[in-house]
């Protein structure tokens, strides 16, 4: 009898050892992976802790808009979904980033048209110089039915589009002064990595020097290139105007920015998920396109004041004409975007 009554004590301990050991496997959780809630309606809901890769500061206007959208996930989700930003590229740069998205190991990043451009080749119209007149015109294509497509597009390549943000017009900034189009030629110029902006450099006559955007400093600074080209914000916040003292306002490109997620993330999700992320995004753009203005004005001023030299374009026919057989090549490529970038500018 004794021997009976010990034998079912340690069952039983063993039993509540092993209940207590299931109840904290089922609410420790692991990265990207779901936890169920102890009780209740609550146990029905899954909770996530997503990673969101951010190549630019913490004080950035796009880690602005990635922080408001993470906000906004955690309060349509009632803290159930939990995205974390890792500014500075922390998770490495643009390019090899995307490839981590793609293969599901980082959950959602915020990245530049142009390095996207090599895995959806749909994305490479943004680099084709001068396609848009303004910001206006810019934005009345971003907000229309084509651009909305394009987004869902990069589902093909394994990821979801949720959301376009602003980055402004880009310019060319360099070691020597340039007023001019033909003070470009054969000049070396940091390019992002991808074949359209090759392409634009050799049309202006200037040398196409593809590098992460992380080596531009040092690649300044030791004159293994000439220039590079970016927005007022980048310009600044990277430093390079301490190498680059001259900065030209072209304009050639506006390249707008992607809040994206991985496709392989996005398919383990509820409906319900994926209808509140998708809303947060929508709703963080106004946010992030009112810091990109008030940040774009700050470093402008910033620039100027540190005594760099900015020429302003007045005639951009020579600019344009220089880059239109480069146009007429990806035209066939890219048709129906181009008309419905021409479709979108200011009546």
């Amino acid at each position: 009898m004794k021997k009976r009554s010990f034998t079912s004590l340690i069952a039983a301990v063993i039993a509540v050892a092993a209940l207590l050991a299931g109840c904290g496997a089922a609410n420790s959780g692991t990265r990207g992976n779901e936890s169920a809630a102890p009780s209740g309606e609550a146990a029905k809901q899954p909770t996530y802790t997503f990673r969101l890769a951010e190549s630019h500061p913490a004080d950035y206007p796009t880690t602005l808009g990635d922080k408001k959208f993470a906000e906004l996930v955690h309060e349509k989700t009632n803290g159930r979904i939990k995205i974390e930003v890792f500014p500075s590229a922390q998770l490495g740069e643009e390019k090899a980033v995307i490839e981590q998205v793609q293969l599901g190991a980082i959950e959602f990043t915020r990245v530049s048209t142009g390095p996207l451009a090599e895995f959806n080749k749909a994305f490479g119209v943004f680099s084709l110089p001068y396609i848009f007149e303004s910001e206006e015109h810019e934005w009345n294509f971003l907000n229309g039915p084509e651009a909305k497509q394009m987004l869902e597009g990069l589902s093909d390549s394994k990821f979801v589009g949720l959301a376009y943000y602003d980055s402004g017009a880009r310019s060319f900034y360099t070691r020597k002064p340039v007023t001019n189009i033909e003070d470009l030629k054969g000049m070396k110029i940091r390019v992002i990595q991808n074949k359209v902006n090759i392409d634009l450099m050799e049309a202006l006559g200037a040398s196409a020097t593809p590098m992460p955007y992380g080596d531009v400093f040092n690649s300044l600074q030791t004159g293994v290139i000439d220039g590079a080209e970016n927005n007022w914000p980048s310009y600044y916040t990277s430093k390079h105007f301490e190498q680059a003292k001259y900065y030209i306002l072209d304009a050639h490109q506006r390249v707008p920015e992607v809040l994206m997620a991985s496709k392989v993330t996005w398919d383990k999700l509820s409906d319900e998920d994926k209808q509140a992320i998708q809303e947060a995004a929508t709703e963080s753009i106004a946010y992030q396109r009112e810091q990109w203005k008030k940040f774009e004005k700050e470093s402008e001023d910033k620039v100027r004041a540190a005594g760099v030299t900015v020429t302003e374009v007045t005639d951009l026919k020579p600019w344009q004409e220089a880059v239109k057989p480069m146009i007429e090549e990806y035209r066939s490529e890219f048709q129906d975007i181009l008309g419905a970038i021409e479709n979108a500018k200011t009546k």
